[in-house]
């Protein structure tokens, strides 16, 4: 009988044909190029002369999410280990064009497929002293090829959803071992730790560390920052604006016909539109067009000379911008909730004092949810009538926006504390 990890080197081997597919088709389709040689554990030339003889971290984040909350831990860790070189590894080409804006790691390349000779070649040329691996990543191959030469492996900011536990448990033979072979473990809640020991990860390595996305940085948005910020988009100083982040599918019809009602009521009302994917721009665009309204891209910003105003809708086709328009905007709302894709990170527009509305499907970000709901934090709506009268509500009133805003900061301010924690179990392996 064939061993489980025999057998899934197998069905590795025979999904990579299929594998490659798909990453061909999504680099033609999208204008990018394969990078099929980072993706098969090759360094570009100089990333390899920029980590060669040195002491290497590595952390695996990987896509836009994972790379937002690795932030902190990426500035903490460069903070307590001066004298190394940082590699970040990302899956998606979203998370990468996040990864190289940051500028927060030496060098930025794709995580290599989870088959031996990828995994050896890219282990071999960094040969890092520790591996972090946020939040559940765990991939049988690669932490193997680690054990045997003895790097330590770490799972930070770990979680596994009540949604995603039964399939976990269900296959708990095949990630028990995979897990024994992490160093330490870091999970972000009780609820996260009691999971991921149900399913085999060792109880002496394993501990509640909390969320790192609690320890981005935090501050309201003075006045002339948002002016600067506004001028920067084209976007008067006197409009309300209204910002509506990492929308899905199914998501932006029933916003706009909520933002054409609005309008109504509020002429003066601007509308930033950011879709989670920007491949979506096209889909997205015509549905503004069926709403009977104008569209301005943002990649298309710096060819006009007029200020945007509420007759068009300004649609964001860049990434790595959602902070700054969230920064700008009177009244935010976080997409991927009025469908169910399990929602997007609420600490965003909290962190800079914007009041926000989301809607009910946040099983992704139950916990962060049930804070926010707590601190008054942000208003849960149940649908686009909900969420057109909490509009409402939210421009008629400024004193408002600003309880709400204020509640955020405070969440911030009493929910940080995971970086230290995160850097404390990184010390078991590493020395400053």
């Amino acid at each position: 009988m064939l061993s489980w990890s025999l057998l899934y080197r197998l069905l590795t081997l025979i999904a990579l044909p299929f594998a490659l597919l798909y990453h061909w088709y999504r680099s033609v389709s999208r204008a990018r190029k394969s990078a099929f040689a980072e993706r098969f554990g090759q360094l570009p030339l100089q990333s390899r002369d920029l980590l060669e003889g040195q002491r290497v971290i590595w952390l695996h984040a990987v896509s836009v999410g994972e790379v937002i909350a690795a932030r902190p831990l990426l500035r903490g860790v460069r903070r307590r280990y001066p004298d190394h070189r940082l590699l970040l590894t990302v899956t998606t080409e979203t998370g990468r064009a996040i990864a190289e804006k940051d500028v927060l790691a030496d060098v930025v390349t794709y995580f290599p497929f989870d088959i031996s000779f990828a995994v050896c070649r890219l282990l071999d040329a960094v040969q890092p002293e520790a591996v972090i691996i946020m939040e559940t990543e765990i991939w049988p191959v690669f932490t193997l090829e680690a054990q045997r030469r003895k790097i330590p492996l770490f799972l930070a900011n770990g979680r596994i959803s009540a949604h995603s536990f039964p399939r976990y448990q269900r296959f708990a033979w095949f990630f028990r071992p995979v897990l024994q072979r992490f160093s330490g473990i870091g999970m972000q809640s009780g609820a996260d730790l009691e999971r991921i020991l149900a399913i085999g990860a060792p109880a002496e390595r394993s501990q509640l560390l909390g969320n790192l996305k609690y320890d981005i940085p935090f501050g309201p948005v003075e006045p002339e920052e948002r002016r600067q910020l506004r001028s920067s988009y084209r976007i008067p100083d006197n409009v309300p604006v209204l910002t509506i982040g990492s929308t899905h599918p199914g998501e932006e019809e029933p916003i706009l016909s909520a933002y054409r009602e609005l309008r109504g009521q509020f002429p003066d009302l601007l509308l930033v539109l950011v879709p989670r994917h920007p491949e979506r721009t096209a889909e997205v665009e015509s549905l503004i067009y069926q709403h009977g309204m104008t569209v301005l891209r943002r990649s298309q910003l710096e060819q006009q000379t007029a200020a945007c105003c509420a007759k068009t809708v300004l649609l964001v086709d860049t990434v790595g911008e959602l902070m700054r328009l969230y920064a700008l905007a009177d009244l935010a709302y976080v997409g991927g909730s009025l469908v169910p894709t399990g929602g997007h990170n609420l600490l965003e527009p909290a962190s800079r004092g914007i009041p926000q509305l989301f809607g009910p499907y946040m099983d992704n970000f139950r916990e962060i949810t049930a804070l926010v709901l707590d601190y008054g934090a942000g208003i849960q709506v149940a649908d686009n009538r909900e969420l057109q009268d909490a509009v409402r509500d939210f421009l008629i009133s400024p004193e408002l926006r600003q309880v709400i805003g204020t509640n955020g900061l405070k969440l911030l301010r009493d929910s940080g504390g995971a970086v230290e924690r995160h850097l404390e179990m990184l010390g078991q392996a590493l020395s400053p």
